[in-house]
């Protein structure tokens, strides 16, 4: 597989098809030096995204949080996010849009004056975590921990808060493990570092209270799945020590899908009978 900057295809890029290999930036981009972007990321399924809209509309609601304006409307990337399926022949792909402000007049920390930018690129992906989604993924313990709301938009979807997820993902691969699980400032568990996530015990399901980390559309898929099967869920704060009381484990998330867990730390969990449900149960959703 070619690097993601040597591919054939066209990337979407502030109004115009541009070959992949083209689609570049400057370097003294703001968003390179200090984090200003944010994107999403979405998947196709049948030439369709599954909730398409509402990824759209959290972009722009991300970059709000950023204090910038996206130059393009909802309406407007929905029309673009197709447009790149289309001339790219794609039907069961991954999209990624991102919006970040560009090089301009100011390169402090202050970029008010510089141009906001949106690309969308689209390609074929398969399973985030391989084949642990069959058989149950392996989790490392993070030791970052998810910051506060008072230290950060913790709500948008913007490429700085994932810092602590690329290195606790690499530290977490480096011990044979899928991905890592963070708790949060408080020592709550909070998410892995791109997906959120639950747990079973006793028949009802237990996830963790976003009130400092992304509520994921994935997640939020899932718990009306829950919902509508007559399942009970608590949504709340989780402790560390309670996974040991846990039967069974899953992850969610649009790359990840819904992704069982077999393992965090020193803790195993069953790959059961309501994980498997609700994993098919989502299969079908997002290509009915």
């Amino acid at each position: 597989m070619a690097g993601y900057d040597d591919r054939d295809g066209l990337i979407w890029m502030d109004g115009k098809l541009t070959d992949w290999r083209k689609a570049q930036v400057h370097v003294l981009t703001h968003a390179m030096h200090y984090a200003s972007s944010v994107f999403e990321g979405e998947r196709a399924y049948n030439g369709k995204i599954f909730k398409s809209r509402e990824h759209s509309e959290r972009l722009h609601f991300s970059a709000g949080e950023l204090d910038f304006q996206i130059p393009f409307t909802v309406d407007e990337i929905e029309a673009a996010k197709q447009e790149v399926l289309t001339v790219n022949g794609l039907t069961d792909a991954y999209v990624r849009a991102v919006a970040w402000r560009g090089a301009g007049e100011d390169m402090g920390v202050a970029s008010a004056r510089n141009p906001v930018h949106l690309a969308i690129a689209a390609w074929e992906w398969g399973s985030y975590y391989g084949d642990a989604k069959f058989k149950g993924a392996k989790l490392d313990i993070a030791k970052w921990k998810r910051p506060s709301p008072e230290t950060i938009p913790v709500h948008a979807k913007a490429a700085g808060l994932y810092m602590i997820c690329t290195t606790s993902k690499h530290a977490a691969e480096a011990k044979g493990c899928s991905d890592a699980l963070f708790m949060d400032y408080r020592g709550y568990v909070a998410e892995a570092t791109g997906a959120n996530i639950f747990f079973v015990k006793e028949g009802e399901v237990h996830t963790p209270d976003p009130d400092c980390f992304l509520n994921g559309l994935t997640r939020q898929t899932v718990i009306g799945m829950l919902k509508d099967r007559q399942i009970k869920v608590h949504e709340r704060h989780i402790m560390p020590e309670e996974l040991e009381g846990f039967e069974q484990c899953w992850l969610t998330g649009t790359a990840a899908e819904v992704t069982p867990v077999g393992q965090i730390g020193e803790f195993n969990f069953q790959v059961g009978t309501l994980t498997r449900d609700i994993a098919e149960g989502y299969e079908k959703l997002v290509r009915a």
